[in-house]
């Protein structure tokens, strides 16, 4: 287990020197103009609102920009609703997957769904040597004109994260409350992630059933 933590930090903070390198040279991505938006962002400065132009901001800057990084192999993901947005590798690691998601600078801490437990189930145990990181891109909305800076990243393994709970009411879903604070997690093992996650996921179908039933 030793070396599998050690080669996941060495992984964790490759990852995250090349996404922060990344954001810095993207800068602030434009959204419009006052004429088009006379009263600013209002509801709109949300991250879900933008979420998906964020990820394939990252995504294709990323490809893009790959052998400045030092990326290899980069393959985007063949699905929308996978447990990954992209894997590649570095010289000297082996496959990395990154799931991106945004948080909004300054907002509150919640618990959030990161990816359907089943499918986590089923991609942890069919790919062999995998490494998951859910990289959180912070958002700014800024104005005048009307601007998204990517002020910010955090990068915590799936199999890390300390609270592991499969939500039976949210299809299914895995969520976290801290898969933006890498203080809190727990160095693990793929393997005791696997056999944590398949409790959980138990845990969730019995109670759905139960629900169902009564």
């Amino acid at each position: 287990m030793t070396s599998e933590v050690a080669y996941t930090r060495t992984c964790r903070l490759a990852l995250e020197r090349a996404v922060r390198t990344l954001l810095a040279e993207i800068g602030d991505i434009p959204i419009g103009t006052p004429g088009q938006f006379p009263y600013g962002w209002r509801k709109a400065a949300k991250g879900r609102t933008v979420w998906r132009l964020l990820e394939e901001a990252i995504s294709q800057n990323l490809e893009a920009r790959a052998a400045s990084l030092g990326i290899y192999d980069f393959v985007p993901a063949d699905s929308e609703v996978g447990v990954y947005d992209f894997a590649f590798r570095f010289a000297d690691t082996g496959t990395i997957y990154v799931n991106v998601k945004s948080a909004v600078a300054g907002g509150r801490t919640n618990k959030d769904d990161i990816s359907k437990g089943d499918k986590l189930l089923n991609f942890f145990s069919t790919t062999s040597a995998c490494t998951l990181f859910i990289v959180t891109i912070e958002l700014q909305f800024l104005s005048s004109p009307l601007r998204i800076r990517l002020s910010n990243c955090y990068v915590v393994p799936v199999s890390w994260l300390p609270d592991i709970y499969v939500n039976p009411s949210n299809n299914g879903n895995l969520q976290s409350s801290k898969y933006k604070d890498f203080s809190s997690a727990i160095p693990r093992s793929q393997a005791e992630f696997i056999t944590l996650l398949r409790v959980e996921w138990a845990n969730a179908v019995a109670k759905r059933n139960r629900k169902r039933s009564s």
